[in-house]
């Protein structure tokens, strides 16, 4: 089953999905661009549903505004099947006074955010929320692993096996997905189809991209990026030769809107909707309606689909 906001689905019930995007998320990183406005994420969500959206799977983890409050009323108001993320990011996303009270425990936080019900980011150790996460969000660090950072994948992959949930990493700038396979696959034996490697659009090189696809690693990219636009114009090299070498069933595409200028409906664009009315129609004229559908509908159900423990 996935585990939406509004409760678990069958995966066939998923169907058209950006499987990486944020509605809401704050970040001591981009002061200025918080994402923390509630009617800007409604018209967001509903335009992607009038361009064929039906499920979105929000990364944003605990501590970054993540507003679970509000994720089922919007699942609700849009009619879109919404994924919401326990987990926690790089220490630099966070204010020095939070990080030691999220660190305490992550391992049995994550698993009862997956488990019970959400908490609210300002109250973290408050009671759960009806919602429940449906994936754990981590982070790696510039072709590294930080202390951070394994504190945190240790966590991720107990809570995976505590659980069945699907590990969803950042990559920072693209780089290092063979490291992270390594330490989460090799290191703490969670299985490769159990994690996405997240902007590999970011560092466009081909070769690791093939070799955590015969890993059975799923491979995110997340184009178009305001943050990250020079190498946005590689993401279709890249998805054509995923194709041509076999791996269309391992690849998701989302948006990941992370700044408020990023959003069509109040800012610069070009938001959450772009991803269906100009990457998935350039996908369908370009590599085909199957690969379209791969992308799209096939692999998130996949992705996203958990035997659900605990």
């Amino acid at each position: 089953m996935i585990r939406t906001v509004l409760g678990d689905i069958a995966p066939d019930a998923l169907g058209v999905t950006d499987s990486h995007d944020h509605l809401f998320f704050a970040s001591v990183k981009l002061p200025g661009q918080e994402l923390d406005d509630v009617p800007a994420a409604e018209a967001e969500l509903r335009a992607f549903a009038a361009a064929g959206g039906q499920a979105l799977a929000q990364w944003t983890p605990m501590g970054l505004n993540r507003r679970a409050e509000e994720l089922p009323a919007l699942a609700r108001a849009a009619g879109v099947h919404i994924i919401a993320a326990t987990g926690l990011h790089q220490a630099a996303n966070y204010r020095p006074e939070v990080l030691p009270r999220l660190l305490d425990g992550l391992a049995d936080r994550f698993v009862a955010e997956l488990t019970e019900g959400l908490r609210l980011d300002a109250d973290p150790d408050g009671e759960p929320l009806p919602a429940r996460a449906g994936l754990i969000k981590i982070a790696g660090d510039f072709h590294h692993l930080d202390s951070h950072a394994q504190t945190v994948f240790a966590a991720a992959a107990a809570a995976h096996h505590a659980t069945g949930a699907t590990i969803a990493v950042h990559l920072e700038g693209g780089t290092h997905p063979l490291g992270v396979l390594d330490e989460l696959h090799g290191r703490h034996a969670v299985p490769a189809s159990s994690i996405i490697l997240g902007h590999l659009n970011r560092f466009p090189d081909t070769a690791p991209h093939r070799e955590a696809a015969e890993a059975g690693a799923w491979l995110g990219f997340d184009g178009p990026s305001r943050g990250n636009h020079a190498t946005d114009w590689r993401l279709f090299d890249l998805l054509t030769a995923l194709v041509a070498a076999g791996h269309a069933d391992r690849v998701l595409l989302g948006g990941d809107t992370t700044t408020a200028a990023a959003r069509g409906s109040s800012g610069g664009g070009p938001g959450i909707p772009f991803l269906l009315t100009g990457i998935r129609a350039r996908v369908i004229r370009e590599l085909g309606t199957e690969a379209a559908d791969a992308f799209f509908l096939r692999n998130p159900a996949r992705a996203f689909d958990v035997d659900w423990r605990g």
